[in-house]
C-alpha cells in the first residue's frame, strides 16, 4: 500500500489540522510527516463507507521512535493528515507483528 504515497509531493496543512493533533494528542506536525519516511510503515485502506473522500490509516514511527496511528487522505498529490495519535496496544501489536514478518529469513 505504500505505492499510494509514492506520487505525493508534500503535505497539506492548514490552521485547523495542524493544531488539532497537538491539542488533542500532543503530536507535532513534524512527527506526523516523519512517519511517512521511516520504515517500516503500514498503510491500511479505510473501508468506511460514510466518508466522502478516500482515507487511509498509517501505522509508523517518528524519528524518536514514537509509534503513531495516522488517518490521512490525498488531495492533488499532497498528503493531508486528518488525525494523529499514539498507537493503541492492539495497533502496536499489529505493527510489531508486521515488522517481525518483514525481518524473517
Amino acid at each position: 500500500m505504500e505505492k499510494i504515497i509514492d506520487k505525493c509531493v508534500g503535505f497539506q496543512w492548514d490552521k485547523g489540522n495542524s493544531e488539532k493533533n497537538w491539542e488533542a494528542h500532543k503530536v507535532l506536525k513534524s512527527e506526523c510527516e516523519q512517519t511517512f519516511f521511516n520504515k517500516p510503515l503500514l498503510i491500511i485502506d479505510s473501508k468506511k463507507q460514510t466518508v466522502k473522500e478516500k482515507r487511509w490509516y498509517l501505522l509508523g514511527r517518528s524519528d524518536l521512535d514514537r509509534k503513531l496511528f495516522i488517518v490521512f487522505t490525498i488531495r492533488k498529490n499532497l498528503i493531508r493528515i486528518i488525525s494523529a495519535r499514539d498507537m493503541s496496544k492492539k495497533e502496536r501489536g499489529k505493527y510489531n507483528e508486521e515488522i517481525e514478518k518483514d525481518t524473517e529469513i
